[in-house]
């Protein structure tokens, strides 16, 4: 496996998404795979958006506003949520219900809480995407050798009980 190309079942294991909702969110659009046949074949910065909409969803919000979420970075900041937390420095998203922003500097965010009317949801692009960068680590490290020596230890059981 690549580190930037991911089957589905590599995403259901690193997101948590399920597969219904890759298919309906591929199905509306909000994140779309490239194809290989019949197989979506997911990038990094898809596996990025997946994480991201999850903990949006994970909070209660709609997927309209997802979507609002995700034409905003594309079209206000000209960036996918991929680009936007390869930095060093910590990105968040805060949506009050009206607007949305996209802050890194801390007083920034204080002000903006401050001065709404509204309660604001405040998430942490980086701390969302860092679990990706660890399970990632995971699965490319471990996961390949677990599989061959299961597959092992249930071939040689049978043959060491009749041998004795």
């Amino acid at each position: 496996m690549q580190t930037d190309r991911f089957t589905t079942s590599d995403v259901l294991r690193l997101t948590g998404a399920t597969a219904r909702q890759l298919q309906w969110w591929d199905e509306k659009r909000v994140v779309v795979p490239e194809r290989e046949g019949r197989n979506r074949i997911y990038s990094t910065a898809d596996l990025v958006e997946i994480l991201v909409i999850e903990e949006l969803r994970r909070r209660h919000i709609s997927l309209q506003q997802v979507r609002r979420v995700l034409r905003f970075l594309r079209k206000e900041v000209h960036s996918r949520l991929a680009d936007i937390v390869q930095g060093h420095e910590e990105h968040h998203l805060l949506l009050d219900g009206k607007h949305i922003y996209l802050e890194s500097d801390s007083k920034q965010i204080v002000d903006l809480m401050r001065n709404t009317d509204q309660p604001m949801l405040l998430i942490c692009l980086t701390d969302t995407v860092s679990r990706l960068q660890v399970d990632l680590d995971q699965v490319l490290t471990k996961e390949p050798a677990k599989p061959a020596a299961k597959h092992r230890n249930k071939r040689r059981a049978p043959e060491e009980s009749s041998a004795a």
